[in-house]
């Protein structure tokens, strides 16, 4: 039998009319977009649906946004299989990338869905407000040799913080930091033999020293939540070490704004332990597309297929996508 790991997406994968025709068609999935809306006190699921882009977009509503759509993904997943007469397939391994992590460990048991967009709503706006009076950036590096690196952060040191917030796929990262920084290191990509690097429209320097004031919001916050030991292994983001109780997940929700996401690694580790499936539970592709890229041999399924019934793909033990 495959070993099969669920993957959670993050921020950047929100659209609007996510989740709309996944809640028509499901009553486990409008089940839980409600339970999230109760839990914020405002329709969240209708700024999903319905936009405007423009608000679904800011920080604060994409990522409970993400996390309901994510959970509504997977109730309903689980409702198809049993439908289906087909025990719903254990994974061997949980791992959601940066905010994907609150999708995440609802899966794994470790918090509720209710704590976890209430949190993700805090967290953006701690985010957004972390490292006021410096100028954050981050920018995509594309091309470059992972030994070339640390090359590419000495070029904006001189000029502020800069470090990797994220390693998506062999050569395709993403650095964060202050802007002078990540600016003059973009500056000195090409002649490191990157193809290009792009600084992208974003104002919040996630996964790098300015969120250290986030970090240290988000530490007070997550004091009084309940954190249960996850049910299924998950991974850290910074270095793919295994999550092993309720006390570790809540330290991984602090620690990993500012440390990177090395999605290669997390990735690695899950192949390296034999897990020959992948499927990515929420919004869009990203994940599906890196893994790919990661592991080729591997089987790689996003849920997410607005040309299906209910607006989801659901794959059997052996992988195939079953409309």
């Amino acid at each position: 039998m495959d070993r099969i790991a669920f993957v959670f997406p993050g921020q950047g994968s929100q659209s609007v009319g996510m989740g709309k025709a996944l809640a028509e068609a499901s009553p486990a999935a409008a089940a839980v977009l409600a339970e999230a809306d109760e839990a914020l006190n405002e329709p969240i699921s209708r700024l999903a649906f319905d936009g405007p882009a423009e608000q679904l977009d800011l920080t604060v509503n994409a990522q409970p946004a993400i996390v309901a759509v994510s959970v509504a993904f997977l109730a309903a997943l689980r409702e198809r299989w049993a439908a289906a007469g087909i025990d719903a397939p254990e994974p061997a391994y949980i791992a959601g990338h940066s905010l994907g992590q609150y999708s995440a460990m609802v899966a794994a048991g470790v918090i509720s869905l209710s704590d976890a967009v209430r949190l993700v709503r805090e967290r953006g706006k701690q985010m957004q407000a972390s490292g006021q009076g410096r100028s954050g950036a981050m920018a995509a590096i594309i091309g470059l040799a992972d030994d070339r690196i640390p090359e590419l952060l000495a070029l904006g040191e001189p000029y502020g913080s800069v470090t990797v917030a994220n390693r998506n796929s062999p050569g395709q990262m993403v650095i964060s930091g202050d802007r002078a920084a990540v600016e003059a290191a973009v500056a000195g990509v090409k002649d490191l033999g990157a193809r290009r690097g792009i600084v992208l429209p974003v104002s919040v320097a996630a996964h790098s020293s300015l969120m250290a004031e986030a970090a240290a919001g988000m530490t007070r916050v997550l004091a009084p939540i309940a954190f249960a030991d996850p049910t299924v292994p998950l991974l850290a983001n910074a270095d793919a070490a295994p999550i092993t109780s309720g006390e570790v997940a809540r330290g991984e929700l602090i620690a990993h704004l500012t440390r990177g996401v090395d999605w290669v690694a997390a990735v690695g580790r899950m192949s390296a332990d034999g897990v020959t499936t992948f499927v990515e539970i929420g919004p869009g592709k990203v994940l599906t597309g890196l893994t790919k890229r990661i592991a080729p041999e591997a089987n790689s399924i996003a849920t997410d297929e607005p040309g299906v019934p209910g607006a989801i793909a659901v794959p059997f033990l052996d992988g195939s996508p079953v409309a």
